[in-house]
């Protein structure tokens, strides 16, 4: 199986960092996605994906690091993308939920960035909050444009919560969907719902460790190793097995990220 959002770099990990992957290896996770927040965790992340085999970064400025974007910062996040295991860009978007950058200059660094990973033919990992309806506008505008091979894996809705009608649009533009610890939950009736309709070949788990922990162990910090549950909770949904479902979204994983022919062990 594959995490396709960890924030493995994070302080939460550092005390243990190296027992969370064996966990991770234990319950059959073997590759993990480490997404960036700004320039300094891309750096980080490159320095730290180069000490395990299984694990590939991301490179981006999330909206919530955008306050003071410029396009300078795209160069340093140009350069570092040239390493063979850094397999996309993110995670990129907007978030209109906190206040910690202009709406103006976060729509400018998302569109610069997406600019950047068609350059460099990448697929993005999207970050969404309370912003559906820019997010899918800007989206759909950029993938239409994108040359034939990008134009098959434009990337990943991380962690979809939106409405069903962006989840439709997104699909639409060739998009996969990511779900995280929440289609657990309790009261997440509407997400589940959306979740069984993504067709198979769309669908991707991911952790967004360390946040957003499912049952049973929500509260506590999360991490990679807990993915089984979240593909159970799938597997469920679709009606196949956990093991057809762990087999399809590790597909989907590689052939969104292009790591098939990747080390496969954290």
């Amino acid at each position: 199986m594959i995490d396709t959002h960890c924030h493995i770099n994070f302080d939460a990990y550092d005390e243990d960092r190296e027992n969370v992957l064996r966990r991770a290896a234990d319950a059959g996770v073997n590759r993990i996605i480490n997404p960036a927040v700004d320039v300094d965790t891309s750096r980080a992340i490159v320095s730290l994906m180069q000490a395990h085999d299984g694990l590939y970064g991301a490179l981006g400025i999330h909206p919530n690091s955008s306050a003071d974007f410029h396009e300078s910062m795209l160069d340093e996040i140009a350069s570092l993308a040239d390493h063979p295991k850094l397999v996309a860009i993110g995670e990129i978007g907007l978030d209109y939920y906190w206040d910690r950058s202009p709406k103006d200059v976060q729509i400018a660094a998302f569109e610069a960035q997406l600019a950047l990973a068609a350059r460099l033919g990448l697929p993005v990992i999207i970050h969404n909050r309370d912003a559906s309806d820019d997010v899918i506008a800007i989206l759909e505008t950029w993938a239409r444009d994108l040359p034939a091979p990008l134009r098959q894996r434009p990337g990943v809705m991380h962690s979809f919560s939106a409405p069903e009608s962006i989840a439709e649009r997104a699909l639409a533009s060739g998009f996969y969907l990511g779900f995280t610890g929440p289609i657990t939950y309790k009261n997440a009736d509407l997400l589940r719902r959306i979740a069984a309709r993504v067709p198979l070949d769309r669908l991707l788990v991911e952790t967004d460790g360390p946040y957003l922990t499912p049952t049973p162990h929500r509260g506590k910090r999360n991490e990679p190793a807990y993915i089984p549950l979240i593909v159970q909770r799938l597997a469920g949904l679709h009606v196949i097995s956990s093991a057809a479902m762990a087999r399809a979204t590790t597909e989907n994983a590689e052939r969104l990220f292009g790591l098939n022919s990747q080390p496969h062990s954290v």
